[in-house]
C-alpha cells in the first residue's frame, strides 16, 4: 500500500490580517505570551508579515500576522471565521489576568455548551474572537479518560 500523500503534513500557521502591527503584537507577545519568530516588510507590496508563536516556527503552529500599509477601514471578519484557540492552565486565572490587562472578556469561564471542558473568549485588538481552553490533558483527565 503506498503512502497517504498527507504524510509528513503539520499545521504551519493561521494568517490573520491586523490593522496596527504594534498593538497586535502587545496583545499576543505581551499578554497571551507569545513570541515573534519572524517579521519581514515588504516595501514593493506594502506589506508586513510577522510570525508570532509559543515554540519554533519548524515544529509550533504559528500565527502569521498580516499589516497591509494602506489599509484605512477595519476589515470584514466574515461569516465564516471562526476563532483561534490557547490553552491555558487555568482558565479562570487567565481571564482575571486578561480583564486587568484591560483584553474584553466576551464568553466568561465556564464549561462549554453541551459538555465540560472549561472554555472562555476574549477578542484581540481587531475584534477576532480567541477561545482559551483548559488543557486537554487536564481536560481528559478530569473525564476520565
Amino acid at each position: 500500500m503506498s503512502e497517504p500523500v498527507s504524510k509528513g503534513f503539520r499545521l504551519a500557521h493561521t494568517m490573520m490580517r491586523v490593522m496596527d502591527m504594534e498593538k497586535s503584537l502587545e496583545f499576543y507577545c505581551g499578554i497571551l505570551g507569545m513570541e515573534v519568530l519572524r517579521r519581514t516588510d515588504y516595501p514593493e507590496g506594502k506589506f508586513t508579515n510577522t510570525f508570532i508563536g509559543y515554540g519554533p516556527e519548524a515544529a509550533s503552529p504559528t500565527l502569521e500576522l498580516t499589516a497591509n500599509w494602506d489599509q484605512t477601514e477595519p476589515y470584514d471578519k466574515g461569516n465564516g471565521w471562526g476563532h483561534i484557540c490557547i490553552e491555558t492552565p487555568d482558565v479562570y486565572a487567565a481571564c482575571e489576568q486578561l480583564a486587568a490587562a484591560g483584553v474584553n472578556i466576551t464568553r466568561p469561564p465556564g464549561p462549554m455548551k453541551n459538555g465540560t471542558r472549561v472554555i472562555a473568549f476574549c477578542e484581540d485588538p481587531d475584534g477576532y474572537k480567541v477561545e482559551l481552553n483548559e488543557s486537554i490533558l487536564k481536560h481528559l483527565a478530569s473525564e476520565g479518560a
